[in-house]
């Protein structure tokens, strides 16, 4: 992979990929993982926030120290799986903002369409981390950049738990200058377009609904 895609290989995210793909992991359990993992994943996908020195004053002296500075985050979940990684990432950041997109495939032609779309009213000015534990065939993805695009943002991050090689292929090539998060790579899709090995339909995993 190239720099634009970063594959995670850290033994607590395999691990707890893991159990998230067992189908005994129940709802309860599904939900913690998935908050968890987004977490470890945010810390490095956050790496390049820009810093600046302020002064502190410590029990012992004053000094420079490094705080966060310059332009704001944004979390944008897709409806409705993304929301299972919204906690993750506001306990790094609790002050971010949080959109959400809601995407559906259309029947006839398989494209995404939007349903539902709401973003804070600066986002064209914020770091935008688009979240969505599985990415697939890409198309919704791709479709999610592209209405954040159409409102002016720049500098948006792509953030999946699992990914399909079809999926990053798709993304990256359609949108070149985001940068694409991903927990690990599976095999391919099926026919129906899920994820293999994958671990089943994260939406209804993290809900309890089938």
């Amino acid at each position: 992979m190239d720099n634009q895609v970063v594959i995670f290989d850290h033994p607590l995210i395999s691990h707890k990929i893991s159990i998230l793909r067992d189908v005994n992991t129940g709802s309860k359990q599904f939900r913690e993982l998935v908050e968890e993992i987004a977490m470890l994943m945010g810390y490095e996908a956050l790496r390049d926030l820009p810093t600046e020195y302020v002064e502190v004053k410590t029990p012992i002296t004053t000094t420079k120290s490094k705080m966060i500075t310059g332009k704001k985050v944004a979390i944008v979940p897709i409806l409705r799986a993304g929301l299972g990684m919204v906690e993750g990432i506001l306990a790094l950041i609790p002050t971010a903002k949080v959109g959400h997109i809601g995407l559906y495939r259309d029947e006839e032609t398989l494209e995404p369409q939007e349903y539902y779309c709401k973003l804070p009213n600066d986002i064209a000015n914020s770091i935008v981390i688009i979240l969505d534990p599985m990415l697939a065939t890409g198309g919704s993805a791709v479709a999610a950049v592209d209405f954040l695009k159409a409102r002016g943002c720049k500098n948006i991050k792509f953030m999946s738990l699992i990914a399909a090689p079809e999926g990053i292929k798709k993304l990256t090539s359609s949108h070149p200058d985001i940068q694409l998060y991903c927990g690990c790579i599976d095999e391919k899709l099926n026919e129906n377009g899920y994820i293999v090995p994958g671990l089943g339909d994260a939406g209804d995993r993290i809900f309890g609904t089938k």
